[in-house]
């Protein structure tokens, strides 16, 4: 019998370490045999904690949202006596979940213990490096990775053969490979549970990589606020160098091939690759011109090949399993499957890897279950910051990266949040610019000050103080900002903005002409008021307004005094009788 508790950082968040101290008191008082594992993320962060229970036939049951209580139910009924706890149990509509989804760069998170290398060898685990450095030559490898179509998921979507092939054909040495793990989209979460779930597909990748460009070093440069996938790396290096997989001489062949990692400086910035190599290098992360490109001058001056997390984690089981059977997978311009990090208004956030050329409605709907509350989808964020905003009337466009971009967003790297009809897309896109803008390394006058102006913009219109020449002074800005800026955050800082007046303007003129915010979410133009007619007169409300700005007496109907009011919205959510509402 075995049982294995999800320990992702969602996981953990959730009570997981609580959940298996609970489980390993279980076996230990009741002193049977189980054995107890951990696992990654599965990618139904909603449900976590989850637990499996694994019979001695190999019969799994899915546990979801336990509690220490529910462990010793699972103990008593379950595990002692056989009997399946069906109302903790798993249900078939969130079974399909994983179902609905093809997974490769996320085949073995949430299936193996992260911090075995046995179980990743069990599932075929280092087994493409030794066939690459057996059996191919590097000019195979990368044909064959040319043959796959896979294009870099960190966002721009190069092809990644390519890449190689230019690092490979560039002069210099030593030459390079580093994996850029620096995710700093807010909402995203794809590279941060790829490691943390299974960091040597990251390895292996990387070292395949190396042998194909001629490198005998690696860097992983990865967020100083990832701990657990720091760890679970720094595990994951040392195992595979006890085993002969990094280090010198690896399976015989005279290749050798280490990895060491650099924890990010916490600049959204350094998820640019220039920016990165400066930081790698112990310099301020700020990006420069290019060309020259990293493969040709990179880290240290010398030739550097750079993918992310995610498109190094699909390279093993492209050489197992072959170029064609990721290239017959996808559309015919973007090939295999990407991960997205579901999250906002949906009922089923987590961690989702699909086809490419599914379309985003099916994404949202059919796997993510809908919205939450069963609200109206307004939109969906694409690509983060960087990104751009795609409305209701646009959810059948194919996921791809041709695709995305006709319609203002981007790919980005894979976040995915989705908002519903309460969500102001003129604050949703102040939002990011603040973020962009805080986050601009300040190198360019049309990054570091564009963005500042643009916000200011922003700032004024949610407080009703916009002007109708703002929104044309906003798309002047914009495409000014994107035209001049050095790198891709002030390139594509514009395009939550860029998006939204496009799709969403007649929110922009309802701020501007009628001072009001349709979602009912800008504090500055809004009023919360009690319904006369539904008021009960039981001075909940009053008692609990932290500004005491609600007055009235017992038998007459309350008022909320609006120049006290600070908009907290603490009378709407105690009120039982849905006396209290915005206008």
């Amino acid at each position: 019998m075995k049982v294995v508790v999800g320990l992702g950082s969602c996981g953990i968040a959730a009570g997981g370490n609580r959940v298996l101290e609970a489980i390993q008191e279980e076996v230990e008082s009741r002193k049977i045999d189980v054995d107890v594992k951990k696992a990654g993320c599965i990618g139904m962060c909603y449900l976590e904690p989850i637990v499996d229970v694994i019979d001695d036939d190999g019969n799994k049951t899915t546990y979801v949202r336990v509690t220490p209580e529910i462990v010793k139910e699972i103990f008593e009924k379950h595990i002692e006596k056989g009997e399946v706890l069906s109302e903790h149990a798993i249900g078939e509509d969130d079974r399909s979940y994983i179902d609905g989804q093809v997974r490769i760069a996320l085949r073995n998170c949430g299936a193996i213990d992260p911090e075995s290398i046995e179980e990743y060898i069990e599932k075929g685990g280092y087994k493409a490096l030794e066939k690459v450095l057996k059996e191919m030559t590097p000019e195979q490898v990368i044909e064959e990775m040319k043959v796959s179509g896979l294009r870099g998921r960190g966002g721009a979507g190069f092809p990644t053969w390519f890449k190689w092939n230019a690092t490979r054909s560039a002069q210099g040495s030593p030459k390079y490979v580093v994996c850029n793990a620096d995710e700093g989209d807010p909402g995203a979460f794809m590279d941060r549970s790829v490691l943390e779930g299974d960091p040597h597909s990251v390895l292996e990748g990387m070292a395949i990589a190396g042998y194909a460009i001629g490198a005998e070093h690696g860097y992983i440069y990865v967020r100083a606020e990832y701990p657990l996938a720091i760890k679970r790396l720094e595990i994951a290096i040392e195992q595979a160098r006890e085993k002969g997989f990094l280090g010198s001489n690896i399976f015989g062949t005279g290749f050798s091939f280490d990895v060491k990692i650099k924890a990010g400086a916490g600049a959204f910035v350094c998820g640019e690759e220039t920016a990165l190599i400066a930081s790698l290098e112990g310099e301020r992360g700020m990006p420069r011109l290019k060309p020259p490109f990293p493969a040709q001058k990179g880290y240290m001056g010398k030739p550097t090949n750079i993918n992310n997390v995610e498109t190094f984690a699909n390279v093993p089981w492209i050489i197992l399993n072959g170029g064609k059977a990721f290239a017959a997978i996808g559309t015919e311009k973007s090939k295999g499957t990407k991960v997205f990090a579901l999250a906002g208004k949906v009922k089923k956030g987590g961690l989702v890897e699909v086809p490419m050329g599914i379309p985003l409605r099916d994404v949202i709907f059919r796997i993510g279950g809908g919205i939450k509350n069963d609200r109206k989808i307004k939109a969906v964020q694409l690509g983060g910051p960087s990104g751009g905003c795609v409305p209701e009337s646009l959810l059948d466009t194919p996921v791809d990266y041709e695709s995305i971009v006709k319609t203002g967003a981007i790919m980005g790297s894979g976040g995915m949040i989705v908002m519903d009809e309460t969500t102001c897309m003129v604050d949703m896109a102040r939002f990011f610019l603040d973020f962009t803008r805080k986050e601009s390394c300040g190198k360019c006058t049309h990054c570091r000050l564009g963005t500042k102006r643009m916000l200011e913009i922003l700032e004024r219109i949610c407080e009703g103080r916009g002007e109708e020449s703002d929104l044309e002074l906003l798309e002047e800005l914009a495409v000014n900002v994107k035209g001049g800026s050095l790198c891709g955050l002030g390139q594509t800082a514009p395009n939550p903005v860029l998006t939204t007046l496009r799709y969403f303007r007649d929110e922009y003129e309802a701020h501007i002409k009628d001072k009001k915010c349709p979602a009912k979410q800008c504090k500055a133009l809004i009023a919360y008021r009690i319904d006369a007619e539904k008021c009960k007169s039981c001075g909940l409300c009053a008692r609990k307004c932290p500004v005491n700005a609600i007055k009235g007496s017992k038998g007459q109907p309350y008022e909320i005094v609006l120049e006290k009011c600070t908009k907290c919205g603490t009378c709407m959510q105690v009120c039982r009788f849905g006396a209290v509402f915005v206008e």
